[in-house]
This record gives structure tokens, sequence and C-alpha cells, in this order.
């Protein structure tokens, strides 16, 4: 008979992959992460007893597991060469991340630094569309998204979908871009409507709207600018 006990065989509080889905990969442990690898331990051990057995072996630094060769992990009951190679492929990827030059994200200072990231999308467009930027603490680019099309004179904006995007992002600040077609860059009632209601909305949830340009072929118009946000 087979003693060994799969993951969905546990007591669900030592179930990894269940407390990764409900609080996030940030509170497993390693040996809970690794475990999540191997999928089973042995009859002796859960997979977590396991790995926390080679862990203590490499004196739990994820630097000395990745020096262990395919023998001397399955030198371990329970660990056979499919995975010790698992085992060693995570931590070969682990090693190339930290490699990995972090990504540059641009840094926004003013208005002029929106208008000109957004101008090469959107100056020549025969519709309205409708931009938010995603910024970090440190006003770096965390992503855009187009988040409206409309006609040649408006589009609709939904300022749940902003908020949502922004809290999906973690981002802490958000800038709003549309364009005019028209080349007449003088902000529309609906535009100040819009703009109210987002810096409001985003306030309650701690996100700052920094600006909202609209733009046009060769120009720009600022709220920030002009003193209205």
């Amino acid at each position: 008979m087979n003693g060994k006990l799969n993951i969905n065989q546990w007591a669900e509080e030592d179930r990894p992959r269940e407390k990764m889905m409900a609080h996030g990969a940030s509170t497993l442990s390693n040996a809970e992460l690794l475990a999540i690898l191997i999928g089973s331990g042995s009859s002796e051990d859960t997979a977590v007893g396991l790995m926390r057995k080679v862990l203590d072996r490499c004196h739990n630094r994820l630097s000395e597991l990745g020096k262990c060769s395919i023998d001397e992990l399955c030198r371990y009951k329970g660990i056979g060469p499919a995975k010790a190679v698992t085992i060693l492929a995570a931590s070969e990827l682990g090693r190339r991340r930290k490699e990995e030059e972090p990504k540059d994200r641009k840094q926004i200072r003013c208005s002029t630094d929106i208008y000109d990231y957004f101008s090469p999308l959107m100056c020549d467009l025969p519709v309205e569309e409708c931009w938010i930027m995603l910024l970090n603490q440190a006003a770096k680019i965390i992503d855009t998204l187009r988040i409206s099309q409309g006609g040649l004179s408006s589009t609709q904006v939904d300022v749940r979908c902003v908020l949502r995007e922004a809290l999906l992002k973690r981002a802490t600040a958000i800038v709003l871009c549309h364009n005019h077609p028209s080349g007449n860059v003088t902000p529309s009632t609906d535009d100040d409507r819009l703009t109210q209601a987002l810096d409001q909305a985003s306030k309650t949830m701690n996100i700052r709207l920094l600006d909202h340009i609209i733009v046009s072929d060769g120009a720009y118009y600022s709220y920030t600018d002009e003193g209205r946000l």
C-alpha cells in the first residue's frame, strides 16, 4: 500500500496551495512553497515536512539548496529524480530572476512628461479615447490602459473601472488622459464633471489623481497646470 499523502489529503490548515490562494504567496514559508512543487512527501512526512528536512540540511538557505545535485536530493525518502529536477529548476529560475536587470520605469515629473508619453498614441486618432496612467509612490509608471473609446466628440468613462484598475495594480496615483479630435483642447462641461468625480472617488481610496490631460496635435490642456486639481 502506498503510504504517501498527496496535498489534497492533508488537513486543511496544512495545505499550502489553499493557503497561497487565500492569503498570497508571501505568507508561505520556503518549505511550503517547495512542497507545492513536489506535490507529495513520503510515508513518513508530508511534502512540507520533507522539504523542512531538506532545508534544515541546507541551513535553511535557498542558495545552498540550489547547489545540491540531483543525486544528493534523491537520498531523501520521498524525493525521486523528477522531484529533484523540479526543485533545482525552481532554484535556477530564482537565480535568473535575481540576475535580471530591473525594468526602468519612466518617472512622471510634470504635465509635459504625460503629454510626451500619450501624444504619439493619441494625437492622430479620429475618435476620442480615454486612457489612464497608473503610478507608484515614486510617480513612476506601473501601466497605461485604454479604458474607453467613443465618437468624434465624446467618450464615456466609468469611474469605478478606473479605480478597479488602480487597485488591481496597487497604484497610488492616477493620470487621466483623453484626446480631442477637433484640435480644441479646451475642456468641456463633461470633462470637468469627470475630473471632479474621479478626483473625489480617488480620495476615498487614498489614491491621488495627479492630472487630467487633454491632448490634440501639438497642444494639450492640464487641469493641474491650470490649478484645477
